[in-house]
C-alpha cells in the first residue's frame, strides 16, 4: 500500500485544479470538466497526486481537518504575493510572529505559506499536509502503517515522510475527534498493490481503531474509511 492522492472536493474543479497546479508545478493528468488532477512528483521520493473533483456540496463549511502547509522559505513573503497573484485571499486570522503566512485558495480552503525551515530542504513546493488528530501518537502508528512513511523522530508534532526522506511532511496536529456531519473536502487516498488482500486491509484498519463507511454515492471501485479520529480516507483497488 502507499499514498497516492489527495483529493480536494470543489465546486469549480477548472478553476481550483489550475491554481493549486500552478501553486505546486504539477504536471496535468486529467482535464475534465467534473474533475482535475496534476502529479507532483518529488525526485529521489514520493509521488502525489492532486485530485479535485466536482462535488455540489463542497462549498466552505466547516473548518477543514486536513490542509496544504507550503514551503516560503527565505522567499516567503515573494511566495506569498504569488498565490495572492494566482486568486489566493488573505485571512483574517492571527498570523503568528512571521513563521507562517495563513491564506486561502480560491474557494476558501486555508492553506499557510512556511518561513525557512531546515525540516523542510526536500519536501518539494508542499512543505506538509496538516492533519488533525485527536491522539497524534496512536494515528501516527496507524497512518505509518497505512501509507509506509516512517516517524520523523524529533518533531512535534507527531510526523511522518516518505522512506526517502523527501517530499511533504504528514504533519498530525492535536484536534478534537471529527463530530461534524458533513463529508471532509480534503482527504487522503491509499493505493492497495497487487497481492495485497482488501479485506485484510479492511480488518487491519478496524483493528487499529478506524472504521469502514458505506456511503450511498451507488457502486464504487473503491472503499471509504476513517481513522481513528474520524478522518476520512479512500482505498483504491490495485492497478491492473
Amino acid at each position: 500500500m502507499y499514498l497516492e492522492n489527495v483529493i480536494v472536493d470543489t465546486v469549480d474543479p477548472q478553476r481550483l485544479g489550475r491554481f493549486w497546479e500552478a501553486v505546486v508545478g504539477g504536471q496535468r493528468l486529467t482535464d475534465e470538466p467534473d474533475i482535475v488532477e496534476t502529479r507532483l512528483a518529488v525526485e529521489g521520493g514520493p509521488v502525489l497526486d492532486l485530485c479535485f473533483p466536482g462535488v455540489a456540496s463542497a462549498a466552505a463549511s466547516e473548518p477543514p481537518r486536513l490542509h496544504f502547509e507550503l514551503r516560503g522559505g527565505a522567499d516567503q513573503a515573494e511566495e506569498v504575493e504569488r498565490l495572492l497573484e494566482l486568486g489566493a485571499q488573505q485571512l483574517d486570522v492571527d498570523q503568528g510572529e512571521g513563521a507562517r503566512v495563513v491564506l486561502a485558495d480560491p474557494e476558501g480552503n486555508p492553506c499557510c505559506v512556511l518561513e525557512e525551515r531546515a525540516a523542510h530542504v526536500d519536501t518539494g513546493p508542499i512543505a506538509a499536509l496538516s492533519l488533525d488528530s485527536a491522539d497524534p501518537a496512536r494515528d501516527g502508528q496507524f497512518w505509518s502503517w497505512l501509507s509506509g512513511w516512517t516517524e520523523v523522530p524529533g518533531h512535534a508534532p507527531r510526523t511522518l515522510q516518505h522512506p526517502s526522506r523527501r517530499g511533504p511532511l504528514l504533519e498530525l496536529h492535536p484536534a478534537a475527534a471529527s463530530t461534524g456531519a458533513s463529508k471532509n473536502r480534503m482527504h487522503l487516498d491509499i493505493r492497495l498493490e497487487s497481492g495485497d488482500d482488501p479485506d485484510a486491509v479492511a480488518a487491519g484498519i478496524v483493528e487499529r481503531g478506524g472504521r469502514e463507511l458505506h456511503p450511498d454515492w451507488g457502486e464504487l471501485p473503491w472503499r471509504v474509511y476513517t481513522d481513528p479520529s474520524g478522518n476520512e480516507l479512500c482505498v483504491l483497488p490495485a492497478r491492473s
